[in-house]
């Protein structure tokens, strides 16, 4: 499941109508739905927000319910682009530590981001991109500079 810049959310339904929405679609029984997404919303915080309208919360409120609604369907892999390209940079560190305590849970995260000062701070793979090209691949500290 992928994480957008822009979060994609869909604003006339509240928090835990948007987590829920992928498991409606899929015509999960509802008692599995609450379940579900009250163990999300836990998981990203958001625990007394189930019925506040997206358009009511910050930036980073929103990117967590972004969050939850990707992993709500338990997927293998998230992607998330630029997610801390619209918040501010506590809550940048924050959404990042989530990242990685999901993927601590045994998921593969792949997170895209210009942002290299807050990346160097977790010790996770890091493969640099430019232009097309890998020009690096970091692996817990350590680099492995490749030929562009």
């Amino acid at each position: 499941n992928t994480v957008f810049q822009r979060y994609a959310l869909f604003p006339h339904l509240n928090v835990f109508e948007n987590i829920a929405f992928g498991l409606r679609v899929k015509k999960i029984p509802e008692n599995e739905i609450k379940t579900a997404v009250s163990e999300m919303i836990e998981l990203v915080n958001l625990k007394g927000f189930e019925s506040r309208r997206i358009g009511s919360m910050s930036g980073g409120q929103q990117q967590r319910v972004a969050i939850a609604r990707a992993l709500v369907n338990n997927p293998y892999i998230v992607i998330a682009d630029e997610p801390t390209g619209n918040i501010d940079p506590e809550m940048s560190r924050e959404l990042l530590d989530m990242l990685v305590t999901i993927n601590n849970l045994g998921k593969t995260v792949i997170v895209v981001t210009h942002e290299k000062d807050l990346v160097d701070r977790y010790r996770k793979r890091v493969v640099t991109i430019d232009d097309g090209c890998v020009v690096s691949d970091r692996i817990g500290g350590g680099y492995v500079e490749t030929d562009k």
